[in-house]
C-alpha cells in the first residue's frame, strides 16, 4: 500500500496550520495553530502531512497556508 511509505516520502512543501475550527472532526488533538507541516502527498482537497502524532495524516487543505520559503 502506498500510504504506508508517505512518512519517508521527499517533502512537497511546507505548510503553517492557520485554525483548528473543525465542523465535523476533532483536530486540535492532532495540529496545533502556528506549527509548519511537511505535506508528504496532496490532492485536490487534502493535504497529507507528518501530524503531532509524527505519522501522516490527511487534513483539509482549509486548515492551512502554503509557507514560502
Amino acid at each position: 500500500m502506498i500510504h504506508e511509505k508517505w512518512q519517508n516520502n521527499k517533502t512537497i512543501k511546507k505548510v503553517k496550520c492557520i485554525h483548528t475550527d473543525a465542523k465535523k472532526y476533532i483536530v486540535n488533538r492532532a495540529l496545533t495553530v502556528g506549527n509548519v507541516y511537511e505535506v508528504k502527498n496532496e490532492t485536490e482537497e487534502f493535504l497529507f502531512i507528518i501530524d503531532n502524532t509524527n505519522k501522516v495524516g490527511g487534513y483539509y487543505k482549509e486548515y492551512f497556508e502554503e509557507v514560502k520559503a
